[in-house]
């Protein structure tokens, strides 16, 4: 089997599953956040249920429009605070939360080997710690609430092989957007995507978790990556227990296997409105932007931060782009702090923004206005995704935004320090 086939038969309780089959399989831990929690509440008292099946295996993380924007959004965040209060449920409030698939590996919430759901797309951010993670709707987060359980289709598996080690100013970011690029945003639709090869042992957990958060931009049902003793530093340093490390067997069933040189991939940019328009840097040159945004659960991690700092230290961004900066946790932001970093990016007239998703969804603290330009460190660039139906949003890494904001143009990061 492989390693998603492994984890969905331990937790279905059977020897062993095949792509196609439908399973009932126990949870590990089931997310919702301010904008899908509420509706799964509503469905949980609909059941009829008094209580849910363990207060210690949901987390509640309002993230999407906090700091709360406005009404609505503040009485959504009140109904998951009352909620969790009630049943015991952990629930992170301002000044703790963080953007939620930054957060949940960061409080060491997420093992190897873990089933996870989240009434949330980019809830396969976690299988870059080996777990299955799956994004899922708010009934069923309801009644897994009740019951503890999801019921879900094995999916087959392609594998992804990649070969060679990523050049200067090429993460994570560029290497899945480049993968989409070739097999478009539904080449891995309802497939489990499972990311191997001499490349990855280069790749730090930041960049192996801004691949795995991506594999629903290809349509995946779960992105993967086998543990190894980077995955058991992190889990060793941030929670109690490392979890169980799975691996695909040797002769394992893929229904497809897909080999990418990384040598031949250079720094990426998708244009508008899908996140496959992704080519070279360089055949953007030029297109002048308005806004740029580094952060959200892609790329708002310290390491991120520190790749725009490098490049904007000592310079100024263009006064005519909006450039703003955010933290994806608080323990990301007091880091950011402590290097130095926060400076870096106020001094070169940039703004820095709590914790939030914000403008990724076209939320709040940053929305675009008809006809203006972003480039974004976020994962999904469709029509109106950051605001007006009439604005264009370009998917990109931090070094390449940053110089970007510099330049006032779509930029290299080479154009900006030679």
């Amino acid at each position: 089997m492989t390693i998603t086939e492994k984890i969905l038969a331990k937790h279905a309780g059977v020897e062993e599953v095949f792509p196609g089959e439908f399973i009932e399989a126990r949870v590990d831990l089931v997310l919702a956040n301010d904008i899908t929690g509420p509706l799964a509440i509503e469905e949980f008292k609909k059941s009829g249920a008094r209580q849910v099946f363990d207060p210690e295996k949901i987390v509640f993380v309002p993230d999407h429009f906090t700091p709360c924007k406005d009404i609505k959004s503040a009485e959504m965040v009140k109904i998951l605070r009352e909620f969790a209060k009630v049943h015991g449920i952990k629930f992170y409030e301002i000044g703790k939360v963080g953007i939620e698939h930054a957060l949940l590996p960061e409080e060491g919430l997420v093992r190897a080997g873990d089933l996870i759901i989240g009434a949330d797309s980019h809830t396969c951010t976690y299988g870059a710690l080996g777990a299955f993670s799956t994004g899922v709707g708010s009934t069923d987060v309801a009644a897994a609430f009740v019951t503890g359980k999801i019921w879900l289709k094995v999916p087959p598996t392609i594998k992804f092989v990649y070969r060679g080690k990523p050049g200067r100013f090429v993460g994570g970011k560029d290497i899945i957007l480049y993968t989409i690029s070739k097999i478009g945003v539904d080449g891995a639709r309802y497939r489990a995507m499972e990311f191997s090869g001499e490349t990855i042992r280069y790749l730090s957990m930041d960049d192996r978790f801004t691949i795995c958060n991506m594999a629903i931009e290809a349509g995946g049902k779960n992105g993967i990556i086998e543990p190894d003793r980077i995955t058991e530093e992190f889990l060793l340093t941030v929670a109690k227990e490392r979890g169980i490390f799975f691996s695909s067997d040797r002769d394992a069933k893929y229904e497809n296997i897909i080999e990418i040189n990384v040598d031949q991939i250079s720094p990426q940019v998708a244009a508008p409105h899908l996140p496959s328009n992704s080519k070279d840097v360089r055949e953007f040159a030029g297109i002048r932007i308005d806004q740029v945004v580094i952060g959200s659960c892609t790329n708002g991690r310290i390491s991120d931060l520190r790749r725009a700092a490098e490049i904007v230290k000592g310079r100024s961004v263009h006064p005519d782009v909006r450039t703003i900066i955010i933290p994806a946790t608080q323990k990301v932001y007091s880091q950011a702090l402590r290097e130095g970093l926060i400076d870096i990016f106020l001094n070169a007239g940039c703004v820095i923004s709590p914790p939030t998703c914000g403008p990724c969804l076209g939320g709040h603290m940053g929305v675009l206005a008809k006809g203006e330009v972003a480039l974004a460190t976020t994962n999904r660039n469709f029509i109106g995704r950051m605001g007006h139906p009439e604005s264009f949003v370009y998917l990109t890494n931090p070094e390449v935004a940053m110089a970007s904001a510099i330049n006032g143009k779509i930029s290299h990061p080479d154009e900006v320090l030679k």
